[in-house]
């Protein structure tokens, strides 16, 4: 039986269920009654999907002090791992995705989209529980094989039979916590139902039912048997207050019977009737109390948010008014949206941005009226002087597996950095792909190694969005590591018809050859992101600073 612990609000004397779905507004859920099935499921992807997405990756434990603490303590409320670590301090602490990112795609490439910075399924998780969860699925780990990790609270191994969806290992949390895991699942599986999936462990390419048959059947056996807590309620109300949406599983647990258990097939008929309003007017979104966090932004540079409006038979206008404090930091797009925009089904997006003129932290209000009356927003921020940062050292590669590899480096000591951002570049037969991918230490698990020849990392630091130098370049291939390349590091992107120069500092004697060995151009020198027009065939690429050859297709 899960533990009830008062959190962040003050505990309700009534039931679960009457506590979560009294919390949503006034005909929230409405549009649900009466359908089933994959009609359900997009009725809550209707409801959902639009939120207004928090101010920064950088940003997060922010938000994680009002939604992942004891209050009583300040201990950061870690469902990974029973180290205590209290706030405001984030050291020892990772932000975990505890439905993977490199799980879903957007248009056929990696995109992090809102999912990537989504409270409902981001938690506080202490370091070495959160590395050695990787981007495996969740399942039940056989205690009679070999265990590779087990903290007392999460254990990674060898799944049980039926588990795993292919995947080498899974990820099973405590047991106090495998409700909150399943209905996150949940969640995610129906606000992010368009994504492309990239990995398949738990997940079919649909809209309904999205996850597959094993999944489903562990995830509706932890849904039922850790029934949702107090804990849940009152993160799913400290969230709405941050994003504008909830997660339907906490309000309404039977709603994952309708969809995925006994009830498939059936309309969908909550336990009490949802009349919807009937011409009252109410801005749904944002919602009182609420505020927008922009973080710290470096003197000269600024940071947009979207605040998401929504409301229900509004008439006229909502005026936008920016007042008291440091309001001249603040600006608004617009100064009053047509109600009709905000009633729409896609609501209206605002957007706000900060923009600080001098050093030092600043607040302000935005105040939406209308005839709904009005709802005020507090804005804050901080401005600090523009980082100056050094270049990071790639270093070896770690843990080399047939399709996962983990990259290694080291920072400069005494600065100040936010995140990493590994530049990886996979090689496989013509095609040189890259992508960047976020790290919150000085390693960085990469999976997928199986699905290229050879590949290279490089590493730069981030303080305030700004990016130091690159590093040097780490080579590997499936025989082990190529080289840790000292050179300057050199990235060459292919695009129809031309190919673009990616390089942390100028380069010069720049030769291209052909696949006969034929010299076909020189340059002089190449700058980062200048392009050139290149006619279709497979080149390589050479400079004084970077003579190992680049290898680039050209379509």
């Amino acid at each position: 039986m899960k533990l009830f612990r008062p959190f962040i609000t003050a505990a309700l004397s009534i039931t679960c269920f009457a506590s979560a779905w009294a919390a949503a507004p006034a005909g929230y859920y409405s549009s649900l009654n009466g359908k089933k099935e994959g009609d359900l499921k997009t009725a809550a992807y209707e409801i959902i999907h639009n939120f207004t997405k928090v101010s920064s990756y950088t940003a997060l434990p922010t938000y994680f002090q009002k939604t992942d603490v004891y209050p009583e303590s300040r201990r950061w409320w870690d469902m990974y791992s029973d180290i205590p670590l209290y706030a405001p301090s984030f050291s020892g602490l990772n932000r975990e995705h505890s439905f993977p990112k490199s799980w879903w795609k957007l248009n056929g490439s990696v995109e992090y989209t809102s999912a990537y910075v989504d409270l409902f399924h981001l938690y506080p998780s202490e370091v070495k529980a959160n590395t050695a969860k990787s981007n495996y699925p969740l399942g039940m780990v056989d205690r009679n094989s070999t265990v590779s990790f087990d903290n007392g609270m999460s254990a990674v191994g060898y799944p049980m039979n039926g588990q795993g969806g292919g995947a080498a290992k899974v990820f099973e949390p405590d047991d106090e916590y495998k409700g909150d895991f399943a209905r996150t699942y949940f969640y995610m599986v129906t606000c992010y139902q368009n994504l492309t999936w990239a990995y398949k462990y738990m997940v079919n390419q649909n809209l309904y039912p999205t996850l597959n048959q094993w999944s489903i059947d562990l995830l509706m056996k932890w849904h039922r048997d850790d029934p949702v807590s107090q804990k849940e309620i009152d993160r799913n109300e400290a969230v709405y207050q941050i994003q504008t949406n909830r997660n339907p599983f906490i309000d309404l647990p039977e709603l994952a019977e309708y969809l995925w258990g006994t009830k498939v097939g059936e309309a969908f008929s909550p336990g009490e009737v949802v009349v919807p309003p009937t011409g009252d007017p109410q801005l749904l979104a944002p919602v009182k109390g609420m505020d927008l966090d922009f973080g710290q932004v470096a003197l000269g540079g600024s940071y947009t948010t979207k605040l998401f409006v929504n409301g229900k038979f509004l008439q006229g206008t909502v005026d936008v008014q920016l007042y008291t404090q440091d309001a001249a930091m603040f600006t608004s797009a617009v100064k009053a949206i047509p109600a009709s925009q905000v009633c729409s089904d896609q609501g209206y997006w605002l957007n706000i941005t900060y923009k600080p003129t001098e050093i030092g932290e600043h607040e302000s209000r935005i105040l939406l009226s209308g005839d709904f009356g009005s709802v005020g927003v507090a804005l804050r921020g901080e401005c600090l002087p523009v980082p100056v940062l050094t270049a990071c050292t790639a270093t070896a590669p770690s843990d080399i597996e047939y399709d996962r590899y983990t990259a290694n480096w080291t920072a400069p000591a005494n600065e100040v950095i936010d995140y990493y951002i590994v530049t990886r570049t996979r090689y496989t037969g013509s095609q040189v792909v890259t992508e960047e991918l976020p790290a919150e230490g000085t390693s960085l698990e990469i999976t997928g190694f199986d699905e290229s020849d050879r590949e290279a990392y490089s590493v730069q630091s981030v303080r305030l969005e700004k990016r130091s130098p690159m590093s040097n370049v780490i080579f590997i291939d499936h025989a082990g590591i190529g080289g840790a390349v000292v050179e300057e590091p050199l990235i060459v992107q292919s695009f129809s018809g031309f190919i673009r120069f990616i390089c942390s500092q100028p380069q010069t004697g720049c030769r291209i050859y052909d696949v006969a060995g034929r010299l076909v151009r020189t340059i002089d020198s190449v700058e980062q992101n200048f392009d050139l027009d290149m006619p279709y065939g497979v080149f390589f690429i050479v400079t004084d600073q970077h003579k190992t050859p680049v290898k680039v297709s050209v379509k």
